[in-house]
């Protein structure tokens, strides 16, 4: 039956209390202020040129990698991905690992991010999807009621085990050699997948609920929250060195909308997940307009995407935090000469200021040339190591 408004305040406060009850694992106190304590306990490589650029210290080279860049451009992934489907690579930590350990090994990048996908949460909360042929994820059941947020679970997110399996094995195969990025969607991003049930052009259902339903709305934001804090942590235990947020769809938000039923739930994510010890990266797409809120967030990098010259969009965040970006993943497509130019000219932008990744503004492309991104990985480290000889060097 459906639950009243008062099981649904029970179940905000659920999320909060297994919100707490993760984070508080990882030995910090549960109330009051995150503590900027970056452990090694778990952290598989804490002294990697990434990691230390997360947390705005000097390093040898600028560290590159990309996003997505384990993907249908590369040989390797298309193989695998004619024996599984992608939900079955997601779901075998040993596929999911050999993914993740291939396209950072032939790229030669800084960083492995785990292959996952966005939308994994949604089913230990009790929502089930399916991959469409030319149409992306299909949300079958879509939020839109007091009762079907209700419904949703927040004490399953243990089920997601198998991510955090394939990040332990990718953190013994590198060791210290490389970083490992564990990764959740965030709380917009996701609640606009459930709520609209798929892809959105004008994200009228996710609006309306926001704007007509805002308990609804700060209920369901609660719980995903919950949900992927806890899902993120154990990434860490299992030896994740950075948490990337990604908030794919925010740039549909004016300001305005963002700092009221936006702002709130990412600045509370961000500040339980600093707590076990790890940098946080927040990156969405078309953001420009609202990096000085999403500053507020207080995570250690927030990611730019193309759209916003990197010099400009440091600027806006008053060189609080480090930054990630930011080349048009469709320069990739473009001859070396002008894919170098324009890489070194973001190179430039950042000005050898502790605390830049360089990454693309968005994922790789499928049909992406391969070999370019390659040489884009090798041009980055060795532009900044031969213009920056004067530094000590850190190891990757």
């Amino acid at each position: 039956m459906p639950r009243t408004s008062p099981a649904i305040a029970s179940e905000a406060h659920t999320s909060r209390t297994i919100l707490r009850f993760y984070i508080a694992g990882f030995g910090y106190m549960e109330h009051g202020p995150a503590k900027r304590c970056y452990i090694h306990q778990s952290m598989s490589a804490p002294n990697s040129s990434f990691v230390r650029a997360c947390k705005s210290q000097p390093v040898g080279h600028t560290p590159v990698w990309f996003m997505r860049q384990a993907g249908r451009y590369m040989a390797e992934y298309r193989a695998v991905r004619k024996q599984h489907s992608l939900l079955e690579i997601c779901k075998k930590p040993a596929l999911a690992a050999e993914v993740t350990i291939t396209a950072a090994e032939i790229l030669g990048v800084d960083a492995a991010i785990i292959f996952a996908d966005l939308l994994l949460p949604l089913e230990v909360m009790g929502l089930a999807f399916h991959f469409s042929a030319g149409e992306g994820p299909v949300i079958e059941k879509p939020v839109r009621t007091k009762a079907d947020v209700a419904q949703l679970r927040t004490d399953r997110a243990g089920e997601l085990g198998y991510v955090s399996e394939a990040v332990a094995l990718v953190a013994k195969h590198f060791a210290d050699r490389i970083p490992v990025i564990g990764f959740c969607g965030a709380p917009f991003t996701l609640a606009s997948y459930m709520i609209e049930g798929g892809g959105s052009r004008n994200y009228v259902h996710a609006k309306k609920m926001m704007y007509n339903s805002p308990a609804d709305w700060d209920a369901l934001m609660s719980k995903l929250v919950a949900v992927t804090s806890a899902y993120s942590a154990e990434q860490v235990r299992a030896g994740a060195d950075v948490i990337q947020i990604f908030d794919s769809w925010v740039g549909c938000l004016s300001v305005e909308d963002y700092r009221r039923y936006v702002l709130p739930h990412v600045t509370g994510m961000v500040k339980g997940l600093q707590k076990t010890g790890v940098p946080i990266i927040y990156f969405g797409t078309d953001s420009a307009t609202l990096l000085p809120a999403m500053n507020e967030t207080g995570a250690d990098v927030i990611g730019l995407d193309w759209r916003i010259p990197l010099d400009e969009g440091w600027e806006r965040l008053g060189h609080r935090c480090a930054v990630q970006g930011n080349l048009d993943p469709v320069l990739l497509f473009a001859d070396w000469k002008e894919l170098k130019s324009r890489a070194q000219e973001i190179l430039q932008r950042a000005g050898g200021r502790p605390g830049h990744i360089f990454n693309l503004g968005h994922g790789i492309l499928p049909e992406t040339p391969v070999d370019n991104v390659k040489n884009l990985a090798r041009f980055v480290q060795e532009y900044v190591a031969s213009t920056a000889a004067s530094r000590t060097p850190q190891r990757r």
